[in-house]
């Protein structure tokens, strides 16, 4: 066996290539290469909204989504230890919505905080997840530096498990109609690609009641729903989390001009007793479950999902958040 001469690995300050977090990290993080490297560590499929932006009395550094789930993901980044400035914007950040994973990038965790982060895994339910990664640059030789990431919180998989049990004792019952759903938006995904259009049908379909697409903007997103008992779907526009009702009131606005633009009525409901907000058109008489019905119902919503990119997406770039 002929002996193979090896590297040697040798770690590289941080500040050496990244100068700031704002104008160095933070950038080169929201590349989708670099977006990849994360996503494999965190062991989630990360879709990148928007760079800098304000959530509450803060600026997130990224907010991403997880494709799989649609919920967010909010990354913020220190370029050296983690102190308690962070963390506190890491906590309003999760007050302010619904359902959130709050990934927390720096370069050395203390103990404090790392144990703070397990805490909130610990007394959190599954709506909220909270990371812990160090970032690290490594080089052999004189290759050029590679960046690596290391957990050193995250969610209690032990609590999780229990829930995800839970979950599958619900699914057992409902294994038809949960795989219905997922031809259901297969199907729908297939109408979009054929049509063409603003709108992709590369979003993965999901066992669920709705699917969601992207309009270009942070909080919404256009979207078709199913009610296998009420025997209706439904187009809409759904906006979430905290600015959900400012973006509703801002478009309410323009409610006239709207509907004469699409040429027909739409139902604006500000759902009261929730975070969110919606603006939707139904099909009724309409039973998802009835793969007969299928190309009839799927065509309604294709068009009208286009219809109404064609409509908010101008508006939704102007909005003020």
């Amino acid at each position: 066996m002929t002996d193979q001469q090896l590297g040697r690995l040798q770690r590289v300050d941080l500040r050496d290539i990244w100068i700031s977090e704002a104008t160095s990290f933070t950038p080169w993080l929201a590349k989708p290469e670099n977006m990849a490297i994360l996503g494999e560590t965190l062991n989630i499929d990360l879709e990148l909204e928007a760079q800098e932006r304000a959530v509450g009395p803060f600026r997130a550094d990224l907010l991403c989504k997880d494709i799989d789930t649609d919920r967010w993901v909010l990354i913020e980044n220190q370029l050296e230890r983690t102190d308690h400035t962070h963390l506190g914007q890491l906590l309003t950040y999760a007050s302010g919505l619904d359902a959130v994973t709050i990934v927390w990038i720096a370069a050395r965790f203390t103990e404090e905080h790392r144990s703070t982060l397990d805490w909130l895994n610990k007394i959190t339910n599954e709506s909220f997840r909270f990371f812990g990664l160090e970032v690290e640059l490594w080089r052999i030789g004189t290759s050029p530096a590679a960046p690596k990431f290391n957990i050193v919180s995250k969610p209690n998989e032990w609590s999780h498990s229990v829930a995800k049990a839970a979950r599958v004792i619900d699914d057992t019952d409902q294994t038809d109609t949960r795989l219905m759903q997922a031809r259901y938006w297969a199907a729908l995904n297939a109408k979009l690609d054929e049509i063409g259009g603003p709108i992709s049908g590369k979003r993965k379909p999901q066992p669920q009641s709705w699917i969601h697409y992207r309009i270009g903007r942070s909080f919404m997103g256009i979207g078709g729903a199913m009610n296998t008992q009420k025997k209706q779907i439904r187009a809409e526009l759904y906006m979430t989390g905290t600015p959900a009702k400012s973006l509703f009131g801002q478009l309410r606005e323009h409610k006239t001009d709207i509907e004469r633009d699409l040429g027909y009525s739409l139902e604006w409901q500000e759902l009261p007793d929730k975070q969110d907000a919606r603006i939707a058109i139904f099909l009724e008489n309409s039973d998802p479950a009835d793969e007969t019905d299928w190309p009839r119902q799927i065509s309604w919503l294709a068009e009208r999902l286009i219809e109404m990119h064609r409509v908010f997406a101008p508006l939704a770039r102007d909005l003020t958040i």
